[in-house]
Parts: structure tokens; sequence; C-alpha cells
């Protein structure tokens, strides 16, 4: 029996066959729908996706919560990765999601997996060279929620710029329906990236974490000068905390391939505050003018 669905209303499923029940049900009668995956832990950054897919016409917007145990590391925060299921809830209720899917572990990878999906060559390249393995958990639990929910529209955030691109990827090599939307980073006043991670940073190490948001507002300034200029400028405002340790500073082209001489480019940052790692990220006009 397909589960009752009431517009406008909250429905949860932490069910696998209910889930693709009411998914199937309705596409049955001609509603689309858009996802927002998430691991949980939701913040504004999170709440920025829902209202941009809330946005999309004739939509049915949906969210699932699930801390996928393949994208972590042997050393990484598995474990205690924040997972307050109830404030999730109500705050899916306030941007007015009406389908929430909440999986096990159990349902999601029964008796392994066995199979995975390999990212190619970019997979192990900046967060992958840090991370081995991590974008193959990644695009494995997209490609198991394209094909569980069958989305019109998954919307993901351009602060995991890197895990964005190779979603696309994705999408166009393995034949996917799904559109994928990318979405600006959403930053505090500060001009720290949100992350549920933050909730990590204490004392003075919350304050220490701005340096990766100012460093690429400094590469990006002077992106006129070129390539070099624009890491030279960056490197040099993370040099000035010693509290954060920097993994990697590279510049890429907008598709994370080598950065062209000139046009669009992205500027990428990673780096371990205390027992923290955050990443960053910001556009570059290389050759043009500069941020102001």
């Amino acid at each position: 029996m397909t589960p009752r669905f009431t517009p406008g209303q909250l429905h949860v499923h932490s069910g696998l066959e209910d889930m693709v029940a009411t998914a199937r049900a309705l596409r049955a009668v001609g509603r689309k729908i858009a996802l927002v995956p998430t691991m949980g832990a939701l913040h504004d950054g999170h709440r920025q996706l829902m209202r941009t897919a809330r946005r999309l016409p004739g939509t049915v917007l949906a969210a699932s919560i699930f801390v996928n145990p393949l994208q972590f590391g042997p050393d990484e925060d598995y474990d205690r990765y924040p997972r307050p299921l109830e404030q999730d809830l109500q705050a899916c209720g306030e941007e007015r999601v009406e389908l929430v899917f909440t999986p096990s572990r159990e349902d999601m990878y029964p008796g392994g997996p066995e199979v995975t999906v390999d990212p190619g060559p970019l997979g192990g390249e900046l967060e992958g060279a840090s991370r081995p393995g991590h974008f193959a958990g990644v695009l494995t639990v997209v490609s198991k929620l394209l094909n569980i929910i069958r989305p019109d529209y998954a919307v993901f955030g351009e602060k995991d710029y890197q895990q964005l691109t190779l979603v696309r990827k994705l999408v166009r090599d393995l034949n996917h329906d799904a559109r994928i939307i990318g979405v600006p980073i959403v930053r505090d006043t500060d001009g720290l990236a949100r992350s549920s991670r933050n909730a990590y940073l204490a004392g003075d190490q919350r304050t220490a974490a701005v340096t990766l948001s100012a460093a690429l507002t400094a590469g990006a300034r002077v992106s006129a000068g070129g390539a070099g200029v624009v890491l030279e400028s960056a490197r040099a405002v993370l040099d000035e905390e010693p509290l954060v340790e920097v993994d990697y500073l590279e510049l890429r082209g907008a598709d994370l391939g080598p950065a062209p001489e000139r046009g669009e480019a992205r500027l990428l940052v990673a780096a371990r505050v205390g027992t923290t790692r955050l990443i960053d990220n910001a556009p570059v006009n290389l050759g043009g003018e500069g941020e102001n």
C-alpha cells in the first residue's frame, strides 16, 4: 500500500519501501520532486538549499538525512558526527519540506556494499588526495538516492565544490535523469562558510577559521594579476595565522581542470584548525577585475 501523502505537510519515511512507493506515486500523478541530500545537523546553508529547491515550479520539496559511512575515512569523525534528528526535522518543517527520507545504514547498505562508484581521476585529487575513498562513498550514496527517489532536481551547495563537480559528472556519465543545481556558499557575517563541523570550533579556533575565507578574498581581489599573484596573496594571509594548518591551496579551472591563463577559475583551500578540518572556495576571474 502506498503511504498517504498530503501536500503541504511534512512526511518522514525511514523505510526504503515507503520512500520508493511515495516517490513513485507522486511521479504517477505528474508531480516533480526536488531533492536536497544532507547528512543532517542542518544549518542556514542547508536551509538556503531548501529555499532554492522550493522555488522550482511545480515540485514537491524532499530532503534526505543520512550520515553516510562510506565517505568517512578510518580516522575521521563518523562516530561523533552530530545527529540531532529532532532538530533537523523541525528545520525541515520550518522550510516547508514535504518529504524527508531518513534511512538506516542497513537500509542503504544491506550486506556491504560490495559495489561502489568510481569517481575517476578527479576523485583522487584535492579532497580525494587527503581523504582516499571519500568521493567513491559520496557518489555511491548520491547515485543510490537518485535511484530510490528519482528526483527531477537535486540541489547541492558550492561549498563542497569538488563534490558538486563530481556529482554533475556522475549524472552525465551514468545517465541519471536529475538536473543538478548548485547554490552559492552561505557565510556567517565574518565570512566563515557555514558547515556542520563549525560546531567543533572553540574559542580562538573559531576566530582563526575565518582566515580561510579571508585568504580566498585576498586572492580574488588580485585576480587581474594572474594565477601566481592570486596564490601568493592567499598564501600570505594563511601564513599569518599559526592555528591554521593548510592541507592544500590550489587554483583550478571552473571544471577543476588546470587553471586557464584568463577567465573563470576556482580558488580552493582545505586546512585544519585544531582537530577540525575545514574547506572553502571562491570563484576567481583570472586576468579580469578582482573582487571589491
